[in-house]
């Protein structure tokens, strides 16, 4: 499956409605957690849905065991080793960042791992404890949303919070508690 950096898949996109998507795709197999819905696609497509039920992010989950995997601009992104993916993509020119649990890569789409794949799964004379991670997804969406929140943002956030609660906070004694 051909990731479009910043914007999905053929399948499923950024913006699109729900209905959208599941006129294309039928229901989803799960119902996900709250704004999440699986499809049944091979790969698996995981898709969140804002509040006005419009997609807001697409991720894709490795396949593994002779399964369609996810591509962008011809390198395979699941399922490889981590580093060589980001060598892959670097030599054609694609930055990526890390990030806490992969990389997020211009123009718009992030790989990852959990932890949950081992190193032997891709190479059997790896040693148990090799430490090198499976990509085993891409989320894909602008570059800007997969940067997370900004200091200043998780700021406000708490400041607002603790405004509903009838607590008056600064951001300055905030930034103090968070340590930033």
């Amino acid at each position: 499956m051909e990731i479009i950096a910043g914007e999905g898949v053929a399948l499923a996109k950024v913006g699109e409605s729900r209905q959208v998507v599941e006129d294309r795709l039928g229901p989803p197999v799960h119902p996900g957690r709250g704004s999440k819905a699986v499809y049944h696609t091979s790969p698996r497509l995981v898709l969140s849905y804002q509040a006005d039920d419009t997609v807001e992010i697409v991720e894709i989950a490795y396949s593994g065991d002779g399964g369609e995997e996810v591509f962008f601009d011809g390198v395979q992104l699941t399922y490889r080793f981590m580093d060589d993916v980001v060598a892959d993509l670097a030599a054609k020119g694609h930055e990526c960042e890390p990030i806490d649990i992969g990389y997020r890569c211009k123009p718009g789409f992030a790989i990852f791992s959990m932890g949950s794949r081992s190193a032997r799964e891709l190479d059997p004379q790896a040693a148990a404890d090799d430490p090198r991670q499976v990509c085993e997804g891409v989320s894909v969406a602008s570059y800007s949303y997969l940067a997370g929140p900004t200091e200043d943002d998780i700021v406000e956030h708490i400041r607002r919070q603790e405004a509903a609660r009838g607590v008056e906070i600064s951001a300055e004694e905030i930034r103090k508690t968070m340590g930033f």
